[in-house]
């Protein structure tokens, strides 16, 4: 029994006020020290995202106005003028669509001139960069390929998406390359090829049958159900390029 002198116990006679007080004081202290705490390793992450999100957009192949000088002394003014058009006309698509940025690297690459390895370079199946393509203004068809690749990228598409693909066209014979973009998971590829100003899905050329398809990754097969298998961890010849690209050549 509870005398008439005697305080009030925090549970009695439904005296919970002072306890709700006092654990919302506590839960508001415990968030207080936890963000406290924490404040450094949470303005750390939103910087690493940040930087992370900037840098989905490979910056290569960039131009800085020395390399214009160089290039037009080694190259001559028709190839400065012709990096330095790529440069601004490939800014001028950033604020596309992704279908918009597609038509109009494609559309815009596929003027560059076309031109055979042994010509170009005295040897067969030689895979320039970017930088050695627009230098010297005219390329394979691979070569193409590649440019179109490293400017997706620069427009901050996603390289899991993008593969370097050999096809055999089913009506004239032989092997040719195109860039494959897959823009949905479980559908046909899109197609960039530099013989069609038109991009349309694989399954609708039917003139191309897909051999293989190439990446970071490695080398891939598609089966009927335009699934990737990997059939090889990396492929020799790209990963040359990508040594060179690295080079910032």
């Amino acid at each position: 029994m509870v005398s008439a002198s005697s305080p009030t116990r925090p549970f009695e006679d439904g005296n919970y006020s002072h306890f709700s007080i006092t654990i919302s004081l506590n839960k508001t202290s415990l968030y207080y020290n936890l963000i406290k705490h924490y404040k450094e390793h949470i303005i750390k992450l939103v910087i690493y995202f940040f930087f992370t999100t900037l840098l989905l957009a490979n910056p290569y192949p960039d131009f800085t106005k020395e390399d214009f000088i160089y290039i037009q002394k080694k190259a001559g003014k028709i190839a400065k003028n012709r990096t330095q058009d790529y440069q601004k006309t490939i800014s001028s698509y950033k604020k596309l669509s992704k279908k918009r940025q597609l038509e109009k690297v494609n559309l815009y690459l596929n003027q560059l001139l076309p031109q055979y390895d042994d010509v170009m370079h005295k040897q067969r199946d030689y895979w320039a960069t970017p930088k050695e393509f627009l230098i010297g203004g005219f390329g394979d068809c691979e070569d193409y390929v590649i440019i179109k690749y490293f400017t997706l990228l620069k427009l901050g598409f996603d390289k899991k998406r993008l593969y370097l693909t050999t096809v055999h066209e089913k009506y004239i014979g032989g092997y040719h390359m195109v860039l494959s973009y897959f823009d949905k998971e479980g559908e046909s590829p899109l197609i960039l090829d530099n013989l069609s100003f038109r991009i349309l899905k694989l399954e609708i050329r039917e003139d191309l049958e897909a051999d293989i398809f190439i990446n970071a990754n490695g080398v891939y097969k598609i089966d009927k159900n335009n699934r990737l298998s990997k059939v090889k961890n990396y492929s020799a010849k790209f990963q040359e390029l990508l040594e060179r690209v690295k080079k910032n050549r």
